[in-house]
């Protein structure tokens, strides 16, 4: 199955300070690990690029552009970009206007446009509830995909 990352994946996945970077990387190893196809979008690039080179005292990572660039052709090579298709921005426009979306949620419209015109309904993000307004895309939690499976 495709999934594509949400921004905070990749930001975890590049920075070992994290407090969820061990399970960033294990998430994204048994996902791999069970033939999911793990791929990214270029809404998740523009919102990586905002945080990875912004200081860290406002909540950045504060890497040059030079790293940040870097970084980036790196995570394109493991987790392959799916470009934005014509069909975006009218897909984006509905749903921002059908479920009401004001300020950053904006954001996770555009995300959730990118999977719909890319027929992709599985979304792997720390930020699950974010989401929850949106049907069709199945949320799926980091620790929720390598917790162990109750009996």
């Amino acid at each position: 199955m495709k999934i594509v990352l949400d921004t905070n994946m990749l930001l975890r996945f590049v920075d070992p300070t994290a407090p969820q970077f061990a399970l960033t990387k294990s998430t994204l190893s048994a996902l791999k690990s069970e033939g999911h196809a793990l791929h990214t979008v270029p809404q998740s690039f523009y919102e990586f690029w905002v945080v990875s080179t912004r200081p860290v005292a406002n909540n950045g990572l504060g890497f040059s552009t030079q790293k940040t660039g870097l970084e980036m052709v790196t995570l394109e090579a493991i987790f392959p970009l799916l470009n934005d298709t014509p069909a975006l921005f009218d897909e984006w426009r509905k749903l921002v206007e059908l479920h009401d979306c004001k300020g950053k949620v904006a954001h996770d419209a555009r995300l959730v446009a990118a999977m719909q015109t890319q027929g992709i309904t599985h979304l792997l993000t720390f930020n699950v509830g974010d989401f929850a307004r949106f049907p069709g895309v199945i949320v799926l939690d980091p620790a929720a995909v390598v917790a162990p499976a109750i009996p």
